[in-house]
């Protein structure tokens, strides 16, 4: 190393303080959290700083690196609203865009921010309960019902109903203005988004700087979770109670963070379609039949939770909902209306309604906002127009998009027409002031630099009374002016530190010992989640099946030996196998080679290895909360050694190894679910979907190998392609022969690849699959696999032809058929009212 690498490398603390801050310049006119107005660091975040200070750049480089790939391993990701492929709900999605710089508040400040935000989802709780109650705030004139009437998220069914709006989670976003002080931008009470990316961003950070966010004493999130799960069971009649968490499904722009939670917070991911309402309760379709839901989290708006009293366009929700909070047999969480105090039209009139309700004023204001409903308030917007910010007074109201806009950016022609939609329609519209953000520090080139930022926190309802988390995230923006930051193209996040003078308490979700529930099963499986894991166990064989094939058509043709007419028939009908299941095109012009790399790569032909590999990627992202980190993680890998490639002069033996290296990922896969997966039913319908598809896939290539004229080429193909080589070598002395080759790949209960294997197995998880009907009568998907044990177990190899293979197959497709009907109905007709067991 010269002398220059050494002085690099010898950086001193003081240096590296001076590298990180030069050129840190607060932008004109705000806030700076990092530093104050002198230019000096705040002290709140001089440990930070001495600790990063610390650091190489080596080191910080390994550390940020440790931050994404938490965020890269556990599929952290969002997707912006519209950026949808409805053939493939994972493609759209999004890395989460983490900063590996925190925003750092004292203690001292939190408990100023906390008392806030509890304060106002206090004053919020109380007016829900009013809007769907008494309506004293209406009769006193403190709020005009327009303001409440006009707004979409009012839900007149509601009115009268006990937790109509009931306030269970409540966010504000805020920022900080020039003065320091923190104003609140917007109210969250419909459906609060949020939460697990504040605890993924917690979990990246702590990854990569363990030991400063232990020196520093940052407060933990746990607590707060603790609290809301407490909060949600409180709310229920029974003492175990069965919590769900409403999604609106895969294409929903945060997903992953519902069923994150679903799986962090215990709870059962569902969506409109798994519910069912009988006997004005409400249940989730299950595998066992159904079972009652006794806290429904929602995360849909609550007009489209019930197509027949509220939206009847929705696809989302489940009929007769409102009937079932109306009569108490459910709680909803956030109420079905409390989506109406989030208007910007009630942000001002909130100060005077907390005079009266509260008897004191809000400890963090709103930003000021003149709602346009009223004359005198839409002439003062009117008069200072230009320096306005206007924005939907309801949700979707005005032809504006949620965000606020700045008149003075806006074209002449579009401010004149806001102008004239402002005079004649003014109720659809608040006017704003303009509020600079606050900035902090991102880490850029080696360097920080201030960029505006805002900060969403939350509170929940416990049996304590609001809990507020100690952090939250923020998001931040790349423009040097933002004034409205939302997740889009450009914004990053970041965690939230909030400091103690004091050691912070462990707390964790797990519960202690004393007060541990004994279970051995994971708990109820929605039909839908089966139905999943069924087919992805199916398209994941599918797969495996592909490329064998491919391999070992690729495989002879590599092969240094001149071709026999033996070889070239096997080679035939090989390419003809992966015309026929749609994984290759056929006709003039392809050869097999061609033939081979489409059926590795090609997303047009259904049935190649990519396409079969997208479609389990698919079905996996629905039930991602059942699912590893490394199961995930595997579907990333398989994809990109699929990735399509321009350059179809490939040289096969290249061709070959990539489909050699993805059948070695996918035997990772299979490893992981055969030793790694607790075997509970959706584990067994995991494993019921791969075996009948190995079974179907196994039954088609002794079709088409294995008739009474095959060469030893083609029985040796069919060995390759059921991984059956070594077993037979190691029975038979002589080569492939018709009889023993068909014994071992479709009649020995010993040989894991054989359709009789996968039978057995088939008859051993049918067995354990939970009965509906209480007769004393087999189901059909018993008798159907009893037939099926029957047959292979009673049948000679000298005696198998290609039509008694072909009964094996149909009687597998007639099982698969059965055990959807039986398992995953997911409609309202007279099977669905058959099903027993209601708990």
């Amino acid at each position: 190393m010269g002398a220059q690498g050494r002085i690099r490398s010898g950086r001193t603390r003081a240096e590296r303080r001076a590298a990180l801050l030069a050129g840190y310049r607060p932008l004109p006119g705000t806030y700076d959290e990092f530093i104050d107005a002198a230019g000096a660091v705040r002290p709140h975040w001089e440990p930070f700083l001495a600790e990063w200070c610390a650091l190489s750049q080596a080191e910080l480089t390994q550390r940020f690196g440790l931050a994404d790939r938490h965020v890269h391993d556990t599929g952290v990701s969002y997707r912006v609203h519209g950026d949808i492929d409805e053939r493939d709900p994972s493609a759209g999605e999004r890395s989460w865009p983490l900063s590996h710089v925190p925003l750092v508040i004292s203690g001292a400040e939190w408990q100023t921010i906390a008392a806030g935000v509890a304060q106002r989802a206090g004053l919020l709780s109380m007016l829900l309960d009013d809007i769907y109650g008494p309506g004293e705030i209406v009769a006193k004139g403190l709020l005009p019902a327009a303001a409440i009437t006009g707004s979409p998220d009012y839900l007149r069914p509601l009115h009268g109903t006990p937790g109509g709006g009931a306030l269970q989670l409540y966010a504000a976003d805020l920022g900080r203005g020039p003065d320091g002080r923190w104003w609140v931008l917007q109210d969250r009470t419909q459906a609060p988004s949020g939460t697990g990316y504040a605890l993924e961003n917690r979990l990246a950070l702590t990854r990569a700087f363990p030991d400063m966010y232990r020196s520093m004493n940052i407060e933990r999130l746990a607590a707060f979770f603790q609290g809301f799960r407490a909060g949600l069971v409180a709310r229920s009649r029974r003492v175990d109670p069965r919590i769900c968490l409403l999604t609106p499904g895969p294409l929903n722009e945060s997903y992953f963070e519902q069923a994150y939670l679903a799986r962090y917070l215990g709870f059962l991911l569902v969506e409109g379609g798994d519910l069912a309402m009988r006997e004005g309760r409400v249940h989730v379709r299950t595998i066992a039949g159904l079972k009652r839901a006794d806290v429904i989290w929602r995360r849909i708006d609550g007009d489209f939770a019930d197509p027949l009293e509220l939206n009847a366009r929705s696809q989302l929700g489940v009929a007769g909902l409102v009937e079932a909070v109306r009569e108490g047999h459910v709680h909803i969480a956030n109420g079905l209306g409390s989506g109406v105090v989030e208007a910007r039209a009630l942000m001002s009139f909130l100060p005077a309604i907390a005079e009266r309700l509260l008897g004191e004023a809000l400890i963090l204001p709103n930003v000021a906002t003149w709602w346009c409903g009223q004359p005198q308030e839409r002439e003062t917007v009117l008069a200072r127009f230009e320096e306005m910010s206007v924005a939907p007074a309801f949700r979707d109201a005005g032809g504006l998009d949620r965000a606020p806009v700045v008149v003075g950016e806006m074209p002449a022609a579009a401010r004149a027409a806001l102008r004239e939609q402002i005079a004649t329609q003014g109720m659809n519209y608040v006017g704003q002031e303009v509020v600079r953000l606050s900035t902090m520090p991102v880490y850029e080139q080696g360097r920080l630099a201030p960029h505006p930022m805002t900060l969403r926190v939350f509170a929940a309802a416990t049996p304590d009374g609001w809990k507020v988390m100690p952090g939250g995230f923020c998001r931040i923006s790349d423009e040097p002016d933002a004034r409205a930051v939302s997740m889009r193209n450009g914004v990053r996040s970041s965690d939230v530190w909030v400091t103690s003078e004091t050691p912070v308490e462990q707390v964790t979700l797990l519960p202690t010992a004393d007060r541990i529930t004994i279970r051995r099963v994971t708990g109820t499986l929605p039909s839908r989640a089966a139905d999943n894991l069924f087919w992805l166990g199916r398209y994941l064989e599918r797969s495996e099946a592909t490329l064998r094939s491919v391999r070992a058509l690729l495989g002879r043709l590599i092969d240094a030996d001149a071709p026999a007419p033996g070889r070239i028939r096997a080679l035939r009908q090989l390419a003809e196998l992966l015309v026929a299941w749609g994984a290759a095109p056929g006709g003039r012009g392809q050869t097999p080679a061609s033939q081979a790399y489409h059926a590795l790569h090609s997303l047009d032909d259904y049935g190649s290895a990519a396409a079969s590999l997208r479609e389990a990627r698919r079905t996996a992202s629905v039930i991602r909360e059942r699912l590893s980190v490394d199961a995930w993680r595997l579907f990333g890998d398989l994809q990109r050694q699929l990735a399509s490639a321009e350059d179809r002069r490939r040289p096969e033996g290249e061709t070959y190894e990539l489909a050699d290296r993805a059948l070695k990922t996918l035997a990772a896969f299979s490893g992981l679910s055969q030793e790694n997966m607790v075997r509970g039913p959706g584990w067994r319908f995991l494993d019921i979907g791969r075996r009948i598809e190995r079974g179907i896939a196994t039954c088609r290539f002794a079709r088409q190998f294995a008739d009474p004229d095959a060469s030893s080429e083609s029985l040796d193909a069919l060995l390759d392609l059921t991984d059956s080589q070594i077993t037979y070598r190691s029975r038979y002395l002589l080569g492939a022969s018709l009889q023993p080759v068909l014994d071992l790949v479709v009649l020995d209960p010993f040989n894991p690849r054989s359709v009789a294997f996968q039978i057995e197995r088939l008859d051993a998880e049918i067995r354990d699959l939970p009965s509906l009907t209480e007769d004393g009568m087999l189901e059909t998907p018993r008798r159907l696999v009893l037939r099926l044990a029957a047959d292979c177990r009673t049948a000679e190899a000298s005696r198998l032809d290609r039509a008694s293979i072909l009964l094996f197959e149909q009687l597998l497709m007639g099982l698969s058929a059965a055990i959807a009907d039986r398992y995953f109905l997911q409609n309202g007709g007279p099977e669905g009212s058959r099903l027993t067991g209601i708990a």
